[in-house]
């Protein structure tokens, strides 16, 4: 017997292991669970303790903890080691601490790598432990690569919320190090697949043994026979399945490793049906295996091997990789009589073909259809409810929709062997499919194809008929629907709110007719064309539209106009035209003026659709295209409501194809009297004749010089203030001009021909560089054409000027990046602002495109010694002063002064040295060679030495050999300038 006082030391001992182990754990449910004590034992045994001095230290390996320890161990052990079971129950840090003690007490030498051990060699339960520890790496190892669901957290308390985060980051400390350890283990557990012989796990008995003192064991411990047995198949089995998940998981990165995890989810599917899944002391989930089973059969599945195509998975992922889309529509058409695929799969195939669709696969969309179509016949005979993709995808029916959806029900049912609830929910569906139509067309097809007949009975016929005709009584099912505009008949009405809602979406001008007559039908007192603010109409437009006294041709006029132009305005040229020619053919009956609006509106239409389609490629306009925007221009026909936009782009359009000649020459006086568009279109198309021919020829540029200087003009206005003071008032919006500056700009962004734009660019440049307070000039192509002198330089709104000139630059190189006037341009647009590295990327970008990339040699009139001077200055003033030296050998005359000035400076950004190579100037090179010696660089002297000493350099070769050694350095020197810039 024990006494009634055990002594001090071993107090645990007696109450925790008898009173919790002994009696707790006996009890049929023990509260709290036996797992939650492994937990405590563990806390208790890894508290700190303080010592005298108050200080933190680690915990102490006393009697009292190994016995807490040993507690946590024979619990463990109660639970038989079911890793499911403490896995689920006890965190990463706790097991990883729980397991660590049973390797330490199977004595297994600490710091050992297991990978290095004979397990063959070892005691059954010593290799049963590095079994359980390296099961445990690898599991926990896969189940942190699964997506966790965050617990929604309670009320914040502090030391809560600081337990938490210390066992988060000791979580990941632990993950970090398992990862590191993963392929070790793994060998571990292949080395285990090769042990044919049992092995035996820790009880509460061999725990009791190990404890007691090392002469009492008397060896049994070690023995065979000892602690709990586990059979060589049950090893096998729950080793294959961890190293299957393990291997599952690398596929992700590895397509290979599939194989290898197929490979051990097969082998752990063999053993469970050779022993039975109960008699396996570990269990395994068989509806997980099973997934893992057909995940990697589809995985490992491939194209020519016909018999892993047995399964319906592993064909639609084989159709999925190589693109037979079809072929998916025929499995799933296949498998509605079978009832095979599982709900959620076959949605989520229908999710990656809607996503594949949406990236801009427009074939998938017809795919997306018949496989929504397939999934909801499914839902339809499994009594669930049908998804909303299909009533979305089924807003527009169609014959060829209809007739699929018609084959896929008559495909998905067996007439003869089906059950009577399959033929009633299948006949449920298509009557009140039929009920949703508003299309009689597409009922008549429904109602007449032989599975409706089958399924419904005379009687059920007869009233859906009768349904049918007291929502349209003017319909008759057996005729055919008319196609004329104004023969169409409209189907009764079911709610003005959902008319409105389909007249603001609608699009097909036959519909929105429909939708009008049965809304006019419902009540008079509505105007329809207010029903959305979207509707614009320009004012010009608006007032003869509203004009029209039936109030439905009103309301149809002017939401077909409005919505044409909408549709003009994103580029929907399709619904456009047909909105329009819809209109046009309304309007045409009854009002002439209204007729030729329609015509001036079709004409904008085709401007922009020809523009955006052939035009865009190079593709000249067809010869009637130029003669409407001939005869739009010409036309004088009284009292027709005009947008002045119509002839802006009929005058852009005419330039932008060089139909100079007709602008110069054969546009009518009067025409160019009234429209601002067409007298600056004549002179620019008469500057642009002009160009090639001789210099003295420059009346027509003074005129479009004097045009542009008159919009770019502000007019003053005088005001007296209050305190008697005389204010000069300035404004931006000049009316001196034929137009405003904000049109004038408007309509230069419409141009796309280069001479045009170029003249137009020169013009402003120049206009820019006569401001008598500009200190850098900007240079441009034909810009000696233009006046020198303004008479009033006051009136000239020079911010505005400059402002243009950088919009208008920035257009151009929208229209072609690679004209290298306009990048000396915008570069010299940078330099003025003092913005230098900008400067030298487009410096140099139009010496690149120009000589295909330094290839060859930049033309002269492009690196002009002006360019060159301002990269100098820019390279200057980067502190590039090894750049600043070489540069100076590109100017026509050396400038010594500047590259010896440049050379002096110490504190230089660039690669100063690394730069030698590209020096081909002898004298430059000498310098460099004396400044080097004056500073003691020794270094840097022998660099420029060797620079010197290269015979291509000697001055007594040929003139050739010099300049092709120049030519040489330039084009690595810009290269390099070009990578360190762009």
């Amino acid at each position: 017997t024990r006494p009634c006082t055990p002594p001090q030391t071993s107090w645990f001992e007696f109450v925790l292991e008898e009173a919790l182990l002994e009696q707790h754990l006996q009890k049929p449910s023990p509260d709290p669970p036996p797992v939650q004590l492994i937990v405590q034992f563990l806390e208790q045994a890894s508290k700190p303790s303080v010592n005298e001095q108050n200080q933190v230290q680690p915990p102490p390996d006393n009697k009292r903890n190994r016995i807490l320890k040993l507690l946590a161990l024979k619990v463990a052990a109660h639970l038989k080691w079911d890793l499911d079971v403490l896995e689920k129950s006890l965190s990463v840090p706790v097991l990883n601490m729980l397991l660590n003690e049973l390797l330490c007490i199977s004595k297994v030498p600490p710091g050992t790598k297991h990978v290095d051990v004979d397990l063959s060699s070892l005691p059954p339960t010593t290799a049963m432990a590095i079994l359980l520890y390296n099961r445990w790496a690898i599991r926990t190892i896969v189940q942190s690569s699964f997506p966790v669901k965050q617990v929604k957290p309670g009320p914040p308390q502090l030391n809560v919320m600081n337990h938490i985060q210390q066992e988060k980051e000791l979580t990941e400390n632990i993950l970090k190090v398992l990862k590191e350890q993963a392929a070790d283990s793994i060998l571990v557990l292949e080395g285990a697949l090769k042990l044919n012989k049992d092995l035996y796990v820790h009880t509460i008995r061999t725990l009791d043994l190990l404890a007691m003192e090392p002469g009492m064991v008397n060896g049994e411990t070690e023995s065979s026979t000892a602690g709990l047995k586990i059979s060589a198949e049950e090893i096998q089995c729950q080793v294959c399945y961890d190293l299957g998940a393990i291997y599952f998981q690398q596929g992700s990165t590895n397509a290979a490793v599939h194989e290898k995890a197929k490979e051990k989810f097969f082998k752990t599917k063999e053993l469970i049906a050779k022993n039975g899944s109960s008699s396996l002391h570990f269990t395994i989930d068989e509806e997980r295996l099973a997934g893992y089973c057909q995940a990697c059969e589809v995985l490992t599945s491939s194209s020519d091997d016909a018999s892993q195509q047995a399964t319906p998975y592993s064909q639609i992922h084989s159709c999925l990789k190589s693109g037979k889309y079809q072929d998916i529509v025929k499995i799933f058409l296949e498998d509605n009589l079978t009832l095979s695929l599982p709900e959620q799969f076959r949605q989520s195939v229908l999710r990656e073909l809607f996503q594949k669709a949406q990236q801009g696969n427009d074939a998938l969309d017809e795919v997306c259809f018949k496989v929504c179509v397939c999934n909801t016949i499914c839902d339809v005979l499994q009594g669930r409810i049908i998804d909303i993709q299909f009533c979305q995808l089924f807003l527009k029916p169609s014959k060829e929709k209809i007739d699929f959806l018609l084959e896929v029900c008559s495909g998905s049912i067996n007439l003869e062997n089906a059950s009577e609830e399959l033929k009633r929910r299948m006949a449920a569906f298509l009557k009140n499919l039929c009920l949703g139509m508003e299309d009689l067309q597409f009922v008549f097809m429904i109602s007449s194809h032989e599975l409706f007949i089958k399924l419904l009975k005379d009687d059920e016929r007869k009233l859906l008929i009768d349904q049918m005709r007291k929502r349209s009584p003017r319909i008759n099912l057996c005729t055919k629907p008319v196609t004329s505009f104004y023969d169409i008949p409209a189907s009764a009405s079911v709610n003005i709110g959902q008319l409105e809602h389909q007249l603001i979406l609608s699009v097909d001008p036959w519909r929105i007719r429909q939708i009008l007559i049965e809304l006019h039908g419902m009540t008079s007192e509505r105007q329809f064309w207010t029903i959305s603010n979207k509707w614009e109409v320009p004012n010009v437009y608006g007032n003869v539209i509203l004009g029209i006294k039936d109030s439905l041709t009103r309301d149809l006029v002017y939401i077909l106009m409005a919505k044409g132009l909408h549709c003009c305005a994103i580029k929907d040229f399709v619904h456009a035209k047909q909105l329009f020619a819809a209109c046009l053919e309304l309007v045409t009956e009854f009002s002439p003026k209204l007729r030729q609006v329609m015509l001036n509106e079709m004409l904008l239409l085709d401007i922009y659709t020809h523009e955006a389609g052939p035009g865009a490629s190079g593709e000249r306009p067809p010869s009637d295209l130029i003669s409407r925007v001939r005869g739009y221009l010409e036309m004088r026909v009284p009292d027709i409501p005009l947008r002045q936009v119509i002839a802006e782009e009929c005058v852009a359009f005419l330039l932008n194809w060089c139909e100079n000649e007709y602008l110069t020459m054969q546009v009518p006086l009067p025409l160019v009297q009234t429209n601002p568009y067409v007298k600056l279109g004549q002179l620019l198309a008469a500057t642009c004749k002009e160009l090639p021919g001789p210099k003295e020829s420059r009346r027509t540029a003074k005129d479009l010089w004097e045009v542009v200087v008159q919009i770019c003009s502000v007019s003053n206005q005088h005001k007296r203030g209050n305190d008697g003071r005389v204010s000069l008032i300035k404004h931006r919006e000049s009316t001196l001009g034929i137009m405003y500056r904000s049109e004038l700009l408007s309509f230069i962004k419409k141009l796309r021909e280069p001479l045009v734009l170029t003249t137009i660019l020169s013009l402003f440049v120049k206009l820019h560089n006569v401001r008598e307070d500009i200190v850098n000039d900007i240079a441009a192509e034909h810009i000696s054409i233009w006046p020198s002198s303004i008479p009033n330089l006051q009136s000239v709104d020079f911010e505005a000027v400059a402002i243009t000139v950088k919009e208008l630059v920035s257009y151009a190189l929208t229209i072609n990046a690679n004209n290298h006037f306009w990048l000396i341009i915008q570069a010299d647009i940078y330099f003025a602002t003092n913005q230098y590295s900008a400067a030298l990327h487009y410096y140099l970008q139009a010496g690149a495109v120009c000589s295909d990339f330094f290839n060859k040699m930049v033309p002269p009139d492009v690196y002009t010694d002006q360019v060159i001077k301002r990269m100098i200055k820019c390279c200057s003033l980067l502190n590039c002063h090894t750049q600043v030296a070489i540069l100076c050998q590109f100017l026509r005359e050396v400038d010594y002064k500047t590259a010896f000035k440049a050379l002096q400076e110490q504190n230089s950004h660039d690669a100063m040295d690394s730069y030698y190579e590209y020096i081909w100037d002898v004298t430059i090179l000498e310098y460099l060679t004396y400044l080097h010696h004056k500073r003691g660089e020794t270094d840097k002297r022998q660099i420029a030495i060797k620079a010197i000493g290269q015979t291509e350099l000697n001055a007594s070769n040929p003139e050739e050999v010099l300049q092709l050694a120049a030519q040489r350095r330039k084009k690595k020197f810009l290269q390099a300038m070009a990578k360190l810039y762009f």
